[in-house]
């Protein structure tokens, strides 16, 4: 299998953080122009005045920013040993999948238990995926038996 292909879930996901980064000036500038805060509310960052959908595009793209990175590792270290799986690429596209659905809620209706669930479950897969990818890198290591 062409070991590049674990690097387009990664890129996907890049490509949906950045737009996400772009939702956080388009609310902040909609909400100066329907008077709801002032432009000083977001000097030092969000101050209590700022509207929860403001907040939560800028709170997602954090998001995107954190736990994400594994996700990037643990591709990037697939491309590098040149072992990449069909389970491997199932597990990276759930991912990013579950990511974009998590995002979805967050910056839209926002319901926390549908919010959480995706987060989880998305937890989940890439442990799995990180546990596919240990396995892999002890076998190249000779550490564990193929």
């Amino acid at each position: 299998m062409n070991h590049a292909l674990v690097l387009l879930p990664a890129l996907a996901i890049a490509g949906w953080t950045l737009l996400i980064l772009l939702l956080i000036p388009y609310r902040r500038f909609m909400s100066v122009n329907r008077g709801e805060v002032r432009v000083n509310d977001f000097a030092l960052g969000e101050t209590d005045q700022v509207p929860a959908y403001v907040v939560q595009a800028n709170r997602n793209y954090m998001n995107l920013l954190e736990l994400p990175t594994v996700f990037y590792a643990v591709c990037i270290t697939c491309f590098v040993i040149e072992e990449v799986t069909s389970l491997g690429l199932v597990l990276a596209w759930c991912y990013v999948l579950l990511r974009v659905a998590h995002s979805i809620v967050h910056v839209s209706y926002n319901n926390v238990i549908h919010r959480l669930s995706l987060f989880a479950v998305s937890n989940v897969v890439l442990a799995l995926f990180l546990f596919t990818v240990i396995v892999a890198v002890l076998t190249l290591a000779g550490i564990v038996g193929s």
